[in-house]
């Protein structure tokens, strides 16, 4: 593995409040210009990676001793570190991940607004449910024998292993940790190894306003971190990430029956009626929430169904916007896209836009792409419509998850809803409509996480709504009252009357 050169950013792990040296360590790199180190970052040992749940096990029992609302003061408190700073750590945050700067900077502010909107929640750790006097259903009253009556409550799970994706990792984080930590859980989080620098310095400053344990950072190789999700001490893993990668999560979590949350692939369709408002305003809506972070955002509009009348319009409409894009590194000013994260994503993307080539169907290439970036190596591409391509290609079926989207043209709504409803993802829709009584009822037949309405994609997101999928795009919530109480087990006390 990579040795950090002499005065280069490194980031240690964080165990049980220490920072922790490894002898091993890997290299981050721009994927705007791939050959430039960003940081070097240590990986663990397996015994490093039991090491993290060891201190978390030792810290659960007084957090989930303190009051929610003493969690949440400490909570807030541990927050005041990451105000200061931010410019450095949004450039950051740009150069290991290749989003724009404007983009970097709402991811780090939502961060710490998560935090406060989960502290805004203790009352509902608060709420103890009484259930009135009464007897066993179905069975006589026997002579002599009391009735009952039954409190339920919300206790704590344990330690809890949050897995990290690399496109929004503090924004995604903000949705999973301060809520386990508000029920009482103490965590163990894994970065993305393509992009764990900023996401770990904000968690190394946080933590420090905790106690020691409470909240742990371990990167490294799958092997070597696996104690993090197969530690039988661990009581649920939140993992965001492919559906491919999810179905393994369950699978490793299936040995302990340890409880998931998976926020999974989404195939994110946008039904676009007849009677949409099609001006500027829409048009500039739609197009960002497709090509926001290089189209590598999970609530991102993934493809377009267009009432046949107005399919020209949106083509065009959006074709026009597109040509104005400026593809370039995430820290130029002037850049509206910058690179996706990794080859292997860039790759992909292009091997759909291919297919769909081979078969016959025009893929626009639209946008400017930066002259220095284009011969600098960097995982850059152009923003792509694929225009009426056919329903069974990649294209269509897959999640191309960046900056490619096909624009396919409808006839019958109910005809495109029932075929929507029988595929395999299930994350988030939209529906595009002058007649917002119209687009709910559509909107309530879909059956998606969320549905959106003349809006789309993280720009959209009412965070204080529960998030995540149906079918194969995930299990559980993250996010408000749904959210804070997957990170608790109901509890019941009966006594007699």
């Amino acid at each position: 593995m990579a040795k950090a050169a002499e005065g280069a950013l490194h980031v240690p792990l964080l165990v049980g409040g220490r920072l922790l040296e490894t002898r091993d360590r890997f290299t981050v790199t721009d994927p705007a210009a791939p050959r430039h180190t960003v940081g070097t970052v240590a990986s663990a040992s397996a015994e490093q990676a039991r090491g993290a749940v060891e201190a978390a096990h030792g810290a659960w029992k007084g957090w989930s001793a303190l009051e929610p609302e003493r969690r949440a003061e400490r909570l807030l408190s541990a927050l005041k570190p990451l105000e200061d700073g931010r410019d450095s750590e949004v450039d950051l945050l740009v150069r290991e991940n290749g989003k724009v700067r404007f983009e970097a900077q709402i991811e780090l502010g939502s961060f710490p607004a998560r935090c406060r909107l989960a502290a805004g929640l203790v009352d509902e750790l608060r709420q103890t449910r009484r259930l009135p006097r009464g007897d066993r259903p179905g069975l006589p009253r026997q002579k002599g024998k009391p009735a009952f009556r039954s409190e339920v409550s919300n206790l704590s799970l344990g330690v809890v292993s949050i897995v990290l994706p690399y496109n929004w990792p503090l924004a995604i984080l903000g949705a999973s940790l301060p809520y386990a930590l508000i029920a009482g859980n103490t965590v163990v989080v894994k970065p993305p190894p393509t992009a764990p620098l900023c996401v770990s310095r904000a968690l190394q400053a946080f933590a420090a306003g905790l106690p020691a344990g409470v909240v742990n950072v371990v990167s490294g190789t799958n092997d070597a971190v696996a104690p993090v999700l197969a530690d039988p001490r661990v009581q649920k893993i939140v993992f965001t990430g492919s559906t491919s990668a999810g179905k393994t999560m369950m699978r490793l979590a299936s040995s302990n029956l340890t409880r998931v949350t998976l926020e999974l692939g989404g195939n994110d369709p946008a039904l676009v009626l007849e009677d949409a408002n099609l001006d500027s305003a829409a048009l500039q809506r739609l197009t960002l929430a497709c090509f926001l972070t290089a189209g590598q955002v999970c609530m991102g509009v993934k493809r377009i169904y267009v009432q046949r009348s107005r399919y020209d319009e949106v083509v065009s409409g959006m074709s026009e916007i597109l040509a104005g894009y400026r593809v370039g590194p995430g820290l130029d000013a002037t850049s509206v896209m910058g690179p996706l994260n990794n080859a292997r994503q860039r790759d992909f993307v292009s091997s759909l836009c291919a297919e769909a080539r081979a078969n016959g169907h025009e893929v626009r290439e639209l946008g400017v792409l930066d002259e220095a970036a284009a011969h600098g190596g960097g995982y850059f591409l152009r923003p792509r419509l694929v225009l009426d391509p056919a329903p069974n290609l990649g294209i269509v079926t897959e999640e191309q998850f960046g900056p490619a989207v096909p624009i396919l043209p409808f006839d019958d709504v109910d005809a495109v809803v029932e075929q929507l409803n029988g595929e395999w993802s299930g994350l988030c829709s939209s529906v595009w409509s002058a007649d917002l009584e119209r687009a709910a009822a559509i909107a309530g037949r879909l059956r998606t996480g969320t549905t959106w309405i003349n809006d789309a994609n993280a720009m959209a997101l009412d965070d204080r709504a529960p998030f995540g999928g149906f079918r194969q795009s995930g299990i559980g919530r993250e996010l408000g009252r749904e959210g804070l109480l997957d990170f608790t087990e109901a509890h019941t006390v009966t006594f007699p009357e």
